[in-house]
C-alpha cells in the first residue's frame, strides 16, 4: 500500500491536501491549504492558509472539491504544483426557489 501511494504522489514528494476555491482556464485551479501554527510567545494556535496555483491536466477538479496536490516542475510563472487526485467531490448545494410574497 505504501508503495502504491508513493508511486501515485511521485516518490518522496510531500503531498498536501486542500480545497479548490476557483477554476480558471482549462487546466488551472486555485487550491487553499489551511494550517494550524502554534504562536511562539503565547502558544495560541493560529490558522494560516496558503494559496497555490495547481496544474490540473485532466480538468478533474471543480469548485469546492478537496484535492491532493504534489510539487512538480514549473509549468508556468505561478504554477509549480500538480493535481494528483480528487479526494472528496464538492457537496451539491441546493438553491431554494425564491418566494414572491404578495
Amino acid at each position: 500500500m505504501a508503495e502504491a501511494a508513493k508511486k501515485a504522489t511521485g516518490g518522496n514528494r510531500q503531498a498536501r491536501t486542500g480545497t479548490v476555491t476557483s477554476v480558471s482556464g482549462n487546466r488551472t485551479v486555485r487550491v487553499v491549504i489551511e494550517n494550524l501554527v502554534k504562536q511562539a510567545q503565547y502558544g495560541k494556535y493560529i490558522r494560516r492558509r496558503t494559496k497555490l496555483a495547481v496544474h490540473d491536466p485532466k480538468g478533474a477538479a471543480s469548485l469546492g472539491d478537496v484535492v491532493e496536490v504534489v510539487p512538480c516542475r514549473r509549468v508556468s510563472k505561478t504554477k509549480s504544483w500538480q493535481l494528483v487526485r480528487v479526494i472528496r467531490p464538492a457537496e451539491a448545494v441546493e438553491v431554494e426557489p425564491q418566494r414572491s410574497d404578495q
